[in-house]
């Protein structure tokens, strides 16, 4: 399978706090056409340095990646990721005491030849989008979110429960390992769509309104302008996103579904 993306659209803004404590790789002006790897994370600990966690866990993933990477990104490939961004914090605390405690969420595309890997770790969430109807999304690791599926309290609750912000996986260091759930995404067409974002977005864009935006819109860029007007200056938190959009598919019988195919289902 060769996948082809379009130009991806992405933001990183402080929202309603004072520092931004979310990274995303790559920035957007450096995007390339053969772009394969897309971060998205969100640093926790305030005063203990979770701008520098989230950073710090984009520059390690993309430089493991970048070093050993060959073939398809398994899981096993990525929890070795995981590692070795838990020993530079390590290496970072070592030197910079006072970031101790320091920890970060992530979310991790990385598009291959079998289809499209995602992987998570925390409350950031991945989803996959086909005209506006979310296919796949991934499970926040919070407190709520297992609640909601233990049936203690349903979703609506979750949305206002005063715990919501608590997840019960993060990358820290060596000394609480952890590791990312991952999926490999094979069903990928023409048209499709994979959002990434951190909660300062979901704190404003709900399923139902997200499927909406997708749905009403023609452009990546459209949908960018929109969720935009959604967050900015109405976040508590900070809120950053990854639009990918997937322009061409050849799959392993050489058939090529491209963006004029899909639309000409529609006439």
């Amino acid at each position: 399978m060769n996948i082809t993306i379009g130009k991806p659209w992405a933001v990183c803004e402080k929202g309603g706090r004072q520092n931004n404590e979310d990274s995303i790789y790559p920035l957007p002006e450096r995007i390339n056409a053969n772009q394969q790897l897309f971060l998205v994370c969100d640093g926790v600990g305030g005063a203990e340095k979770g701008e520098i966690a989230s950073a710090l866990a984009c520059e390690s993933f993309q430089t493991y990646f970048s070093t050993f990477l060959n073939g398809e990104a398994t899981e096993d490939f990525i929890n070795k990721a995981i590692r070795y961004t838990e020993a530079r914090f390590d290496d970072y605390v070592s030197v910079h005491p006072e970031a101790k405690g320091m920890a970060t969420t992530l979310t991790m595309v990385s598009v291959g030849k079998n289809g499209i890997t995602l992987a998570h770790v925390g409350d950031s969430r991945i989803y996959h989008l086909r005209q506006g109807e979310i296919l796949y999304q991934t499970e926040d690791h919070s407190l709520v979110n297992s609640l909601v599926r233990l049936g203690k309290i349903t979703r609506d609750e979750a949305a206002h429960h005063p715990q919501k912000n608590v997840i019960l996986r993060a990358i820290q260091g060596t000394e609480h390992p952890t590791e990312a759930d991952v999926v490999l995404l094979d069903n990928i067409q023409a048209g499709d769509y994979l959002f990434m974002c951190t909660d300062g977005v979901l704190e404003r864009v709900s399923n139902q309104e997200l499927t909406s935006i997708f749905r009403k819109n023609g452009s990546p860029e459209n949908i960018k302008n929109d969720l935009m007007v959604s967050c900015s200056g109405k976040t508590r938190d900070n809120f950053s996103f990854y639009i990918i959009p997937i322009q061409n598919v050849l799959d392993s019988t050489g058939f090529k579904q491209n963006i004029l195919s899909f639309l000409y289902s529609f006439i």
